[in-house]
């Protein structure tokens, strides 16, 4: 059981970003963003987006930092990667 974060490479709104996963469930994914306050409204479907400023708050809080493709090859794995056109509804 692992939380992962990629480097930011996404630009949007004069910020960098990056993603935030879980390689076993939403449910880890969900329980760990909340406990270091990362809104719900962050959530994209299988990820969190987080801004690159608070990179190395997550990783000290236990998340590994890894690539873009081991993010995805993650999801893959833990079957909790969803298709683009359902990855931006929030959850509850």
């Amino acid at each position: 059981m692992a939380l992962l974060v990629d480097e930011a490479h996404w630009p949007w709104r004069d910020r960098m970003w990056c993603h935030l996963v879980s390689d076993t469930s939403l449910d880890e994914l969900h329980a760990f963003a909340e406990w270091i306050g990362i809104p719900k409204r962050a959530f994209g479907g299988d990820h969190y987006d987080i801004p690159d400023e608070i990179r190395p708050m997550v990783i000290a809080e236990g998340a590994q930092p890894v690539t873009s493709r081991e993010i995805v090859a993650a999801l893959y794995a833990a079957g909790i990667r969803q298709p683009p056109s359902q990855r931006n509804s929030v959850t509850e």
